[in-house]
């Protein structure tokens, strides 16, 4: 991988690429099985895991935590790894640790509820935006369980006072955030918990449905799916360009949702956040510009939780590029362009990964597209901007 500059112009395609493109593995589904092997019973390998900011902190976590991890490159993928954990059968070693997870909604909340399960005093902190992130419904959910926390106004930083779980019944609200159901489900067997989700039947073909397939089909010897989100900045590639881009190894049953976005080009007139499609809401977005009808995006309330505001950003880039956008609180709607209506601009990112890589799949149509900080990929994808020049051969 080669070293990024402070801003990056995007030179469009000469020509419409018909190619194959290798993705990383699923960052989502990494960190679920990273999880799932700690629990385990004895050691589990886990195949193309991604190794990305987001997967790399829980690594580290998990050392921290006392469990032995160690990682090896994959020679298909140089930002995937095989890893392997050997689990404890639901024990922590570490009594006591500090835990720093950068912007990582996954490992934030999926850590506090493994550490749950411990004896001992655990820390866990994140960057600046993290503390901004919600952790309230996941703290209530544990503080039901008779767990000890200390956190100023339900966020990041908190301290955890663990004394090991006994069973119970979770009662959990999905209003702010998928993962904090995700997270008890994760440990539900070791803590012998029994589940009450709010809101699920919006969510059952989403992330917590992709945990619990996760969990059924977790074993000693785990092989992770490409991550699907990143492959849709492929796809739409070829689609928005008129060409044809494969990524290789996509399953045939995907567990994550965005293995559903090739069924939504041409993009049709709404898509849920929830029900439809996840990340790659955002990729669609980009390739409404070039679609027939306007798209509306809605039960997208959760993109204004993230890495950043999505719905803002997007709203404001899309305008900076000379688009059509609006949004409400809970949706927002992109219109075709006409010929010549679209502009250079430079993009700002919010150091938000998936910002970044929607923008450069616009700067392979539009020319001048500048990205501000494409290192912000790290999180996810870090030679993302390798693959999408691997479009041009």
């Amino acid at each position: 991988m080669k070293s990024l500059p402070d801003i990056l112009e995007i030179e469009p395609l000469a020509k419409p690429p018909d190619c194959t493109i290798t993705v990383p593995g699923s960052k989502s589904i990494t960190n679920r099985a990273l999880i799932l092997a700690a629990l385990a019973d004895g050691k589990c390998v886990l195949r193309g895991a991604l190794w990305a900011d987001d997967t790399q902190v829980m690594v580290d976590s998990l050392q921290k935590l006392g469990f032995e991890v160690t990682v090896e490159p994959d020679p298909a993928e140089e930002c995937n790894r095989t890893i392997t954990v050997v689990g404890r059968g639901g024990e922590i070693p570490a009594k006591k640790a500090d835990l720093y997870v950068g912007n990582a909604g996954t490992a934030a909340r999926f850590l506090t509820a493994l550490v749950c399960l411990g004896l001992g005093e655990y820390r866990i902190d994140g960057d600046a935006r993290m503390r901004e992130r919600p952790m309230r419904h996941l703290f209530d959910a544990l503080r039901g369980l008779k767990v000890q926390m200390e956190a100023e106004h339900d966020r990041l930083p908190v301290l955890i006072h663990a004394h090991g779980l006994r069973g119970g019944r979770v009662d959990i609200a999905m209003t702010a955030s998928s993962q904090f159901a995700s997270a008890v489900t994760l440990i539900s067997r070791r803590a012998r918990l029994e589940l009450s989700f709010h809101n699920w039947e919006k969510e059952k073909q989403g992330y917590v449905a992709m945990t619990e397939d996760v969990v059924r089909s977790f074993s000693a010897d785990y092989l992770i799916e490409p991550d699907l989100s990143s492959a849709s900045y492929f796809v739409a590639s070829g689609w928005m360009t008129g060409g044809h881009v494969d990524v290789a190894g996509w399953p045939a049953r995907p567990v994550q949702i965005d293995g559903e976005f090739r069924k939504f080009l041409p993009p049709p007139p709404s898509v849920s956040r929830l029900r439809d499609l996840g990340d790659s809401v955002l990729t669609l977005a980009v390739c409404a510009l070039f679609g027939k009808q306007p798209l509306r995006v809605v039960d997208a309330e959760r993109l204004r939780l993230q890495e950043t505001d999505r719905i803002e950003a997007m709203m404001t880039e899309l305008g900076r590029v000379g688009a059509k956008a609006e949004a409400r609180s809970d949706r927002f709607t992109v219109w075709p362009a006409e010929p010549g209506q679209l502009h250079g601009a430079d993009i700002e990112t919010y150091n938000d990964h998936r910002m970044a890589m929607c923008f450069a799949v616009l700067g392979l149509k539009v020319p001048g597209i500048r990205i501000k900080n494409p290192g912000c990929v790290s999180k996810t994808f870090p030679n993302f901007f390798d693959k999408l020049e691997q479009l041009r051969q």
